[in-house]
C-alpha cells in the first residue's frame, strides 16, 4: 500500500506566498516523476508543475516565475513554493506520484488534497 499526503494549504491574501508539502511512503520500489496539480471550482484537474526522476522541472505557464518545484530523494518528498500568489490559483491541488510498486507495477498514486485560497 502506497500513501499520498499533502499539507500546507491554507487562506492568504493576493500577493503572498504559500509552501505545499507532499510526502509518500509505503512498500514500494521506486519513486520515478512527481508532481502537483490543482482543480478550481468548476473547472477540471489540471498541471501545476511537475519533476522528472532526473530533476528536471516543468511548470503551468499560468505559475512560471511564481512556483517553484522541489523534491527531495532521499525524503520521498515534493514540495512547492507558490510565491506573488493570485486570486485565480484558488483550488484544491494534489500531490501525485507515479511509483513503482513492490509487484514491479508502476501506478499512480495520488493523495487526497489540499484547499489553497487566495483571497483578493
Amino acid at each position: 500500500q502506497v500513501q499520498v499526503v499533502e499539507s500546507g494549504g491554507g487562506l492568504v491574501q493576493a500577493g503572498g506566498s504559500l509552501r505545499l508539502s507532499c510526502v509518500v511512503s509505503g512498500n514500494m520500489l521506486s519513486i520515478n516523476g512527481m508532481g502537483w496539480y490543482r482543480q478550481a471550482p468548476g473547472k477540471q484537474r489540471e498541471l501545476v508543475a511537475t519533476m522528472s526522476p532526473g530533476g528536471n522541472a516543468n511548470y503551468a505557464d499560468s505559475v512560471r516565475g511564481r512556483f517553484t518545484i522541489s523534491r527531495d530523494y532521499a525524503k520521498n518528498t515534493v514540495d512547492l513554493e507558490m510565491n506573488s500568489l493570485k486570486p485565480d490559483d484558488t483550488g484544491v491541488y494534489y500531490c501525485k506520484a507515479n511509483v513503482r510498486t513492490s509487484s514491479a507495477r508502476t501506478l499512480d498514486y495520488w493523495g487526497q488534497g489540499t484547499q489553497v485560497t487566495v483571497s483578493s
